[in-house]
């Protein structure tokens, strides 16, 4: 291994900490994919949560100057092929070597923009846009990797890991109120007003949900061999995250964030474990 290699190994190994230390849940489910997979995955997961992170946690700081700045280191390391921020170096290797377009991360960049001013009273054209940046494209991103250059089956799954998408960023949103609107005075969900949050309110948008679940589903039937478990892994995850938010009052998630027990999270991934093991699915 020559130096070169070293440093994108430990450029790899920075996106993979990143993906263990911000979500245990999906570092999980990340370590069913296929070993040419899973570092591809690491990557793209580095980069969009550092980008998140600029707009969700870093209240203390200019976060248009470092979103600004991320955004020129990005630029940059396209440019020259190399970056110095292991996590900005190892998602341009993935880029370029899956063909991730640049449409994707451009609209990616652009939502999270969009959380630096003000999230409220969207309608639906800009709902609809911040969904798609924010979360649309970070499938698409992966199912790049998953079909590893087959253009033909992109575009085929193409719709699916879009449904897929949207359905864990609408239940973030709903998982996320308090901190969303209560905190952060945001509110994404087009006519939907949190002072009075209304069981009706709520039941609208779970059917909304419901229907993105149905139609993913649809498409990881079909997802390569080498993709299939760790995707199915997620969407359990989210849906039961989704059953629980179900069963809560809206007047509760404005107050709490809702989770998936750890025990749960076990039995789950011990599941797609087994049916790994017994070819199941």
């Amino acid at each position: 291994m020559n130096n070169l290699e070293i440093f994108n190994s430990f450029c790899g190994q920075s996106s993979k900490m990143v993906t263990e230390k911000y979500s245990t849940s999906f570092y999980k489910a990340a370590s069913l994919f296929q070993p040419e997979i899973r570092q591809h995955i690491y990557n793209i997961y580095g980069f969009v949560r550092l980008a998140d992170e600029i707009v969700d946690t870093f209240h203390d700081y200019d976060k248009v100057k470092l979103m600004s700045d991320f955004e020129r280191n990005y630029k940059e390391s396209q440019e020259y092929g190399i970056s110095l921020n292991p996590i900005l170096h190892s998602f341009c290797l993935t880029q370029r070597e899956k063909n991730i377009p640049q449409d994707l991360v451009d609209a990616f960049l652009h939502s999270m923009k969009m959380d630096l001013g003000e999230i409220k009273d969207l309608n639906d054209e800009k709902y609809n846009e911040y969904i798609y940046g924010s979360a649309e494209v970070v499938g698409l991103m992966c199912l790049k990797v998953f079909v590893n250059g087959n253009n033909a089956e992109y575009e085929r799954l193409k719709p699916y890991a879009q449904s897929l998408g949207a359905a864990f960023q609408k239940i973030n949103f709903l998982r996320d109120i308090s901190a969303d609107f209560v905190d952060l005075n945001r509110t994404y969900f087009p006519g939907v007003d949190f002072k009075n949050f209304s069981s009706a309110d709520k039941i609208e948008i779970e059917k909304d949900i419901a229907k993105d679940f149905a139609h993913a589903k649809l498409g990881i039937k079909i997802l390569p061999i080498s993709s299939k478990l760790a995707v199915f892994m997620a969407y359990k995850y989210y849906y039961n995250l989704f059953k629980k938010i179900r069963k809560t009052k809206p007047e509760l998630l404005l107050t709490k964030r809702i989770r998936v027990s750890n025990a749960r999270k076990m039995y789950l991934f011990g599941e797609m474990v087994l049916n790994k093991n017994l070819n199941l699915l």
